[in-house]
């Protein structure tokens, strides 16, 4: 079932579930904070830009840090037909009986650019790191510390057997953008 903005503040608050969190949406720019079934992240002001002058393959099992552009800004370019790495303004502590799912922001999503990231499942700790592709034939803007995607929370009646945490998942507690991991 997916929880209502109630669950997920008193989760956040009392848990430590979402930090830092917003009780409201903020709509300063493109919007972030609590919605009704949701929660609306934002990304942070670092970037991995992937350069493909300096890549002749991307391999997931032997994923090349040199292939991309270290960047802090308030704002980043997406090159056409490209992506970046990036990750979330918040930290989350996911409970043992929920998982989410995140799906773009429309602002974002009617401009070309898509956001992919992987459920956070049950008791996954860390900041998310998000890809975030552009799919139009021209650079796309995106903005550091605005909303970029929603999250949905599932929670169900009894908790999991196998918890990320109880199985080392290897991107537990990840403190910055993480690429590719084997």
């Amino acid at each position: 079932m997916v929880k209502s903005d109630d669950w997920i503040k008193r989760m956040a608050l009392e848990q430590g579930m979402i930090e830092p969190f917003e009780e409201s949406q903020v709509r300063h720019g493109i919007s972030y904070g609590l919605s009704s079934y949701g929660y609306d992240i934002r990304i942070a002001d670092e970037f991995r830009i992937f350069n493909a002058s300096r890549s002749l393959l991307m391999d997931p099992k032997n994923f090349d840090e040199n292939a991309f552009d270290h960047v802090k800004a308030d704002f980043c370019h997406i090159p056409a037909h490209s992506f970046v790495l990036a990750r979330t303004v918040e930290y989350f502590r996911i409970p043992r009986n929920v998982i989410t799912l995140c799906v773009g922001k429309s602002t974002y999503a009617r401009s070309g650019v898509l956001v992919n990231v992987t459920p956070f499942e049950p008791e996954w700790e860390g900041f998310a790191t998000l890809q975030i592709s552009n799919t139009t034939p021209v650079p796309a803007k995106i903005y550091a510390n605005e909303g970029i995607g929603q999250l949905l929370f599932f929670q169900s009646d009894e908790v999991c057997r196998v918890s990320y945490k109880d199985k080392k998942g290897k991107y537990q507690k990840q403190t910055e953008i993480t690429p590719s991991r084997i």
